[in-house]
């Protein structure tokens, strides 16, 4: 019988497709199933708990593939890291129930979105987050993200392609706050997401920080339904998947 083996990624995203194979493209799932390939001689398939899109990065991103390997999971780790860029990291790898599966499995995700607020953009994180220069109302921002937690359709918020039966989603945890580096760091977690969801999100948050909106527009925003109201996407650079929840985790 062929055992599951569960890993923990963490990637820097910049400079792949995404997370899911493409033929004629860069992808962090591409990138590990070739690795894995290699070291076991086995074609296997890499399930991701779900996809990030290009530019995402990960500090925590789940996936399983089933093989007929005698290697320990700790030297499946090491051969991966071996053999993969040094954009992608295996951080954890461990031999899990044939029944265990990355996506289907996840109760919840949390991504962070990282936006940077001040006079100067920066040289070091300026992959990493969104540059606003103009100073953004935090209290206003802290206001209209309560509109979203608990269960709502999210079809205002919702990018073209989504792969979803419905767009209603349940936010467990959400959350905004400055912290010393002028990062105004953005949480949130949530039983799934739809495509651009979170970047969607923000990209409106950043009309009610810039008093473009306020708080109660941000909500109509929500019960309307209609993307065409929402504002622009934020850049992928400042999306991070932090954690995938599961059951037994």
């Amino acid at each position: 019988m062929k055992k599951n083996f569960k890993i923990i990624i963490e990637y820097d995203g910049t400079n792949f497709h995404g997370w899911q194979r493409q033929k004629n493209a860069r992808t962090i799932q591409g990138e590990i199933e070739r690795a894995i390939n290699s070291l076991t001689c086995e074609k296997i398939t890499l399930t991701g708990s779900g996809r990030t899109d290009a530019g995402v990065h990960a500090f925590a991103q789940t996936a399983n593939f089933h093989c007929d390997s005698r290697l320990s999971p700790e030297t499946l780790k090491k051969g991966i890291n071996s053999l993969i860029d040094k954009d992608i990291v295996i951080k954890e790898c461990i031999e899990v129930a044939t029944s265990f599966h990355a996506r289907f499995d996840a109760k919840s995700k949390i991504y962070n979105y990282r936006l940077l607020n001040r006079k100067n953009p920066a040289a070091i994180y300026r992959r990493y987050s969104w540059f606003i220069r103009k100073k953004l109302d935090i209290a206003s921002m802290q206001s209209a993200i309560k509109h979203i937690a608990g269960t709502h359709d999210f079809k205002s918020f919702e990018g073209k392609g989504s792969p979803r039966a419905h767009t209603v989603r349940n936010i467990m945890n959400v959350n905004l706050e400055k912290n010393d580096n002028d990062h105004i760091v953005f949480e949130i977690e949530a039983n799934g997401f739809l495509r651009f969801m979170v970047r969607n999100i923000i990209g409106t948050l950043v009309d009610v920080g810039l008093g473009k909106i306020t708080s109660d527009d941000f909500n109509s925003i929500l019960l309307s339904k209609d993307r065409n109201n929402a504002g622009v996407a934020a850049p992928p650079r400042g999306l991070f998947l932090m954690d995938v929840i599961y059951e037994l985790q």
